[in-house]
């Protein structure tokens, strides 16, 4: 992957492009996300261009980028309205001409089978991509019922730059600074992030901006929350039919004290495999919380067992132990042979 981004920063260095390894769970955005929220396109570009700079000096910060790209060039022909309506044309018909001769215009609609496409009438590609085509072209004139020369119902040409993409939220526009950590590296996204927020949320924004976080930070928070809001209700109930299995209030807390020796084995697989504890590593341990109250609830029963057929209290739990994993291996080699 390494070698992967080094070509492409090499053969495409006007590009951009992202870089992304198979994830558990929910993904498609980018890591972290700084969202500037206000009314100014101008003043949202410039408060982006300082958080940029901050993520670029960080070197665990790659693939930096926003969502509303570079500037375009417009070129904006003058209507002459006077001139215009004495051809009877309207400035709607200087749109549509231009929409048919460069973007495409839809003008109907082909069926086939059960899929009904667009039918787009536009110039063909060799007169769409020289922009003094516009002096040749001929509009219609409901007037003369003729076509006459687009020029005479225009006075020149206006030229600016325009953003071509403008997001909003909430009706209110929104400039998102985007950047992930380095996908070879041991770094997180919490990890940078931690480092990098108190830098941009220094910048004194104008009266009227905010700045706002998303990515990773956002959707495992709202995901943490939701989580949260009924897990503690659901954990209760499991306790209560805990106590109702065994009819007792000892032997429930015995099988619940075995939830918390989970930590072991969790901690031990995310160092192995190099992984964060993050909402799917969170969510796979309250997963196996339950499957440690069930084995705890067999092993109990288990013990009980051995305990009434006359063995010492030591050798009912081995004994009862010992058994409970035979079983748990037996009901699962078929699987594995498969």
């Amino acid at each position: 992957m390494e070698r992967f981004r080094e070509y492409l920063d090499a053969t495409f260095p006007e590009i951009n492009y992202k870089l992304k390894q198979i994830e558990l769970g929910p993904g498609g955005g980018a890591k972290i996300e700084a969202r500037i929220i206000g009314s100014d396109p101008t003043v949202l570009r410039s408060i982006a261009s300082q958080v940029m700079d901050i993520m670029y000096a960080d070197p665990g910060a790659y693939n930096i980028r926003h969502d509303w790209r570079e500037r375009t060039k417009v070129l904006e022909p003058i209507f002459n309205e006077s001139q215009a309506r004495r051809y009877g044309i309207t400035k709607s018909d200087v749109d549509d001409v231009l929409m048919m001769s460069f973007s495409g215009k839809s003008v109907g609609l082909y069926r086939d089978g059960t899929t009904l496409m667009p039918i787009v009438a536009r110039l063909p590609d060799a007169e769409r991509v020289d922009i003094r085509n516009i002096e040749g072209m001929m509009i219609w004139s409901p007037a003369l019922s003729e076509f006459i020369p687009f020029q005479q119902v225009t006075q020149g040409y206006d030229t600016r730059w325009e953003d071509p993409i403008i997001v909003r939220k909430n009706r209110k526009r929104m400039l998102t600074i985007m950047a992930d950590p380095d996908l070879l590296g041991e770094e997180t996204a919490a990890t940078l992030q931690k480092r990098l927020q108190p830098q941009i949320e220094a910048i004194e924004l104008p009266p009227g901006y905010s700045l706002e976080w998303g990515g990773e930070y956002e959707s495992s928070g709202d995901a943490q929350e939701s989580l949260f809001q009924t897990m503690p209700l659901g954990y209760l109930f499991m306790f209560l039919i805990t106590i109702f299995l065994f009819n007792a209030v000892k032997e429930a807390l015995i099988v619940w004290l075995t939830v918390p020796l989970a930590v072991i084995g969790v901690t031990t697989g995310l160092l192995a495999l190099n992984t964060p504890f993050g909402f799917m590593a969170l969510l796979g341990f309250l997963s196996l919380s339950g499957m440690l109250l069930k084995n705890g609830i067999v092993l109990l029963d288990q013990i009980e067992i051995e305990m009434k057929s006359g063995k010492e209290p030591y050798l009912a739990v081995v004994d009862a132990a010992l058994v409970v994993f035979v079983r748990y291996v037996w009901r699962r080699l078929p699987r594995f042979l498969v």
